[in-house]
């Protein structure tokens, strides 16, 4: 019996953290999954299994501190481990969403809307999203870690299991390509680059 009373704290312990501590965070960990797949199902398939991992090592989690921090590393590694197993695998050809494309009607009628992905989608223009988006992996994550969702190098650092210098050293080449990408978007709209002058 007293095992048993002893769980049960246990378990409403755990399910307080994750309603106080986890829960609060499943809207940055969708956009940061939606940045690193592009993708609405693989996005809400990630931050599944995030939450289902933090539940199952909840043991290691230490209540109070960073649970946002700790949580997009569990989200990254995941993220590391599916695109290991695709990469492995033969390509797909999923036939139900083609007759799905043939069945439906014109999208420009439907009513369905995400608002997370429209939110995700609006918080930049489509130029630097694109921009973004083609950067390499490890360049696009430190981006979507630092400028889009604030971390600091030092918790970037420990999500994304590298020293703070090489975080510096990713988030100013990943600035410079972007600079890069996007100088003729900024031109048009009346931007120039004093350095060149």
């Amino acid at each position: 019996m007293l095992l048993m009373t002893r769980k049960t704290k246990e378990m409403q312990n755990y399910e307080r953290i994750f309603e106080e501590e986890f829960y609060p965070h499943a809207d940055a960990l969708y956009n940061f999954a939606y940045g690193l797949t592009y993708n609405e199902e693989d996005a809400n398939d990630l931050v599944q299994e995030t939450y289902m991992k933090a539940f199952r090592f909840i043991d290691k989690y230490i209540e109070g501190t960073n649970a946002k921090a700790w949580l997009f590393k569990i989200l990254k590694n995941g993220f590391i481990n599916q695109y290991r197993k695709k990469s492995k695998r033969p390509a797909k050809v999923d036939y139900q969403e083609i007759v799905n494309y043939h069945d439906q009607e014109d999208s420009a009628y439907s009513g369905h809307v995400d608002l997370r992905q429209e939110i995700y989608q609006n918080m930049m223009g489509d130029e630097v999203t694109n921009a973004v988006n083609s950067l390499p992996i490890d360049f696009r994550t430190v981006i979507l870690l630092c400028d889009i969702e604030g971390f600091t190098y030092e918790e970037i650092s420990k999500i994304i299991d590298v020293p703070i210098g090489t975080v510096r050293s990713r988030l100013h080449r990943s600035r410079n390509m972007l600079k890069e990408k996007l100088k003729t978007y900024a031109a048009k709209y009346g931007f120039e680059d004093k350095k060149s002058k």
